[in-house]
């Protein structure tokens, strides 16, 4: 199995995520990391880790000046054309696995019509209110929609923190390459990967993100982002989001029945909605992620949900992104185009 690993720059605690994929119970796996310059702060971390397991075999690669605008896909590219197997495992720098990551991922390969794997992750916060809050919303606002979305058509996408994937499966795509101007590449590469006939399965595996936001300013602008991501990804499922927000409706009735002159079915419809988000944060966090803070996400989650829906209806108020220091808007399947592009005419890439 190929691991691998894009790098941009050096990153909080970067050196402690990446010895754990070093540090897998696995007997044959090879690390790839690619950067766009050898001398990237994440790189030199990279081969610091490296130097510490000798007996795993490690390769180093940068590709210059960038190639496409979603510059990872230029690392997927790279990496791919270098890895000696026929399993790629690509994984996020601001994650962290347990000793069985490789094994547990790669399980559903065994049936060959698997053609791709993705993992549930859970948001990791130690410090800081939003990212607590950011965190919360990773946790279980979008395990349950992943978890919703699986049960009514089935995994049409993947998840970027973790996507398994085979060498077939890249290449009857048209290879990696073709990723490198859309916004969503991990909704994408898994969209691609069903359309042409393979399954997309949700490993039972779940891993750690860590939040890197922790100012107000950046844990916003991320999440504001990454609902316009989702909005053109997935518009249909992104628009009856809306419906899921049980605080702000909780909010509306709680207005409704104070001006009917009820009071107490005020708080009671407010309490409840409240009530019911945790619930629904408590059976998530320990069931389905094994949520380590669990009382702290049960009891941030109703906050979450109820800012859940400003986040959404900021991702309808323009179509534009900041990528890596530039402004490009959105077009349809997250395409993402320089602002003063006008949007293309072309036939839908994707499934919807």
């Amino acid at each position: 199995m190929s691991l691998l690993k894009p790098l941009h720059g050096d990153e909080p605690d970067l050196e402690a995520h990446l010895a754990t994929f070093f540090e897998q119970d696995y007997p044959n796996f090879e690390v790839l990391f690619c950067a766009r310059s050898a001398n990237d702060p994440g790189m030199l971390v990279a081969q610091r880790v490296a130097a510490r397991y000798p007996h795993v075999k490690t390769k180093f690669l940068c590709t210059g000046e960038r190639t496409y605008i979603n510059a990872k896909v230029s690392s997927l590219e790279k990496m791919a054309a270098a890895a000696s197997t026929d399993i790629f495992i690509i994984s996020d720098s601001d994650v962290r696995v347990t000793p069985k990551y490789i094994r547990e991922v790669i399980a559903p390969f065994s049936r060959e019509n698997v053609g791709a794997v993705t993992c549930l992750y859970r948001g990791v916060a130690d410090e800081g209110l939003w990212s607590k809050l950011e965190a919360a919303g990773m946790s279980i606002e979008m395990t349950s929609g992943v978890l919703v979305a699986n049960m009514v058509e089935g995994m049409k996408f993947a998840l970027g923190p973790t996507m398994a994937v085979r060498r077939k499966c890249v290449d009857e795509m048209g290879g990696f390459g073709r990723l490198g101007p859309y916004c969503s590449d991990d909704f994408l590469l898994g969209n691609w990967v069903a359309a042409h006939g393979y399954e997309v399965v949700l490993s039972d595996h779940v891993i750690d993100h860590v939040i890197l936001n922790l100012s107000f300013q950046t844990s916003i602008r991320h999440q504001v982002r990454w609902m316009r991501s989702t909005r053109f990804s997935r518009p249909k499922g992104h628009f009856g989001t809306s419906l899921t927000f049980a605080v702000l409706f909780g909010c509306m009735a709680f207005v409704a029945a104070l001006r009917l002159d009820l009071p107490h079915l005020a708080w009671l419809l407010l309490g409840w909605s409240i009530v019911a988000r945790m619930v629904m944060a408590a059976v998530v966090g320990s069931a389905v992620i094994r949520e380590r803070h669990l009382l702290r996400t049960t009891l941030l989650y109703p906050l979450r949900d109820l800012m859940g829906f400003f986040f959404w209806a900021a991702s309808y108020i323009d179509n534009h992104v900041v990528w890596r220091g530039q402004v490009y808007r959105l077009a349809k399947d997250g395409l993402m185009l320089p602002a003063s592009v006008r949007e293309p005419e072309r036939e839908p890439a994707v499934m919807t």
